[in-house]
């Protein structure tokens, strides 16, 4: 009963300690590949799981350690070679049992977009175990032979590149003699009286030779046609990459076909500030958006009759409460920008409405650039 428990103490500290981890941390990844390489490295702990019948079956030093190399052919299927070594001592009968090993594993990934992302894997493995202390005089001595793998496990992430693995394998050697003594009543996967053990390991996984960006992690609901008027085909018409946006032709284009606002003539419905964008996740306004900024200060001190709601909104990465919190930021930072130019205060108000009424495709870094934008809407 003691290796159960603390088998299941062990999963129960990763899954604590991964909860913790991740309430501080991101949930969804930008920076998952269609296809990638990965390098692990870490600690292994070792149990023996069958044994041949004793009343105490005490167990004594068990370490270890392993290297592995990944490749991953898309965002959910991988092949894993990796080497094991591991040293268990049987304080029964004083048995130490020195194992080298290698695994070929083939690992699925069940949600490769998460934070979090449990996968599964099946494999087959030789090994090489040097056994001393046997009673039976012709175990102590080097022994090859081969075993099956089936495995659970998680990867957390850390950074684009890193992230912290935890895993838990299930092996059966194609022998009953593995642990130093034969007749072992065992629950093999290869069937009959064969031994088994269990290795939990824990280490850090670093991602190299990435592919193309995956679009796995794109939270894409739609796109609604939304009816923006002349104002939403100049933004259509002129997008390009942001970071070959000529801002300078945007602001003429704003100046030329933003329709002079007076008081005894009808306002525009929405007033969309073209070229105020924002850096994902970011509330500050950047260099390149003063232009339209000082433009848009300038009509409103020109129209003193006029009020405006300084609406945010985001992409659609990240949850909605968040989004709303943060597009609210944006309309912030824009209504500060207008009160240190001289606009009352009284005239503006802010509201934050995140990722609805999308201008262009989330599924494209261009469009998600666009839709975290500004709008001003005429109040009457």
């Amino acid at each position: 009963m003691k290796k159960y428990f603390i088998v299941m103490l062990f999963s129960f500290s990763i899954l604590l300690a991964g909860n913790l981890f991740a309430q501080q941390t991101t949930s969804k990844y930008d920076w998952l590949a269609q296809n990638s390489w990965n390098f692990g490295f870490g600690f292994t702990y070792p149990r023996y799981i069958s044994f041949n019948s004793y009343s105490n079956d005490k167990l004594g030093t068990q370490f270890g350690g392993y290297l592995s190399i990944q490749r991953n052919f898309t965002e959910h299927v991988g092949l894993r070679l990796e080497g094991n070594y591991i040293f268990l001592k049987d304080t029964r009968d004083n048995i130490k049992n020195n194992v080298l090993e290698a695994n070929f594993d083939l690992i699925y990934y069940l949600v490769p977009a998460e934070f979090i992302s449990p996968y599964l894997g099946v494999g087959i493995g030789g090994f090489s175990n040097s056994i001393t202390g046997s009673s039976i005089a012709n175990l102590n001595k080097n022994h090859i032979d081969y075993q099956m793998n089936l495995l659970f496990g998680a990867e957390w992430g850390l950074s684009p590149d890193w992230k912290i693995k935890t895993e838990i394998d299930y092996h059966t050697p194609s022998t009953n003699s593995f642990d130093g003594v034969y007749g072992t009543i065992g629950n093999g996967l290869l069937g009959g009286n064969l031994d088994s053990y269990m290795t939990f390991d824990i280490g850090a996984v670093y991602y190299f030779g990435k592919g193309p960006q995956s679009h796995l992690s794109d939270m894409y609901d739609g796109v609604g046609t939304v009816d923006y008027g002349k104002i939403e085909n100049i933004v259509k018409k002129y997008q390009t990459q942001p970071t070959e946006v000529d801002y300078n032709r945007i602001e003429d284009i704003v100046k030329k076909n933003t329709p002079a606002v007076v008081n005894s003539a009808p306002a525009p419905t929405n007033w969309v500030l073209i070229g105020v964008n924002f850096d994902f996740n970011k509330a500050t306004l950047k260099p390149e958006s003063m232009p339209i900024l000082y433009n848009a200060a300038e009509t409103l001190l020109q129209n003193p009759g006029v009020n405006v709601e300084i609406q945010g909104y985001t992409d659609n990465i990240g949850s909605d409460k968040y989004n709303k919190k943060l597009s609210l930021k944006r309309a912030e930072a824009v209504k500060q920008f207008l009160v240190a130019k001289g606009v009352a205060a009284t005239r503006l108000t802010t509201a934050g409405l995140g990722e609805e009424n999308p201008i262009d495709s989330n599924k494209t870094a261009e469009g998600r650039a666009l839709n975290r934008r500004i709008e001003f809407k005429v109040i009457k």
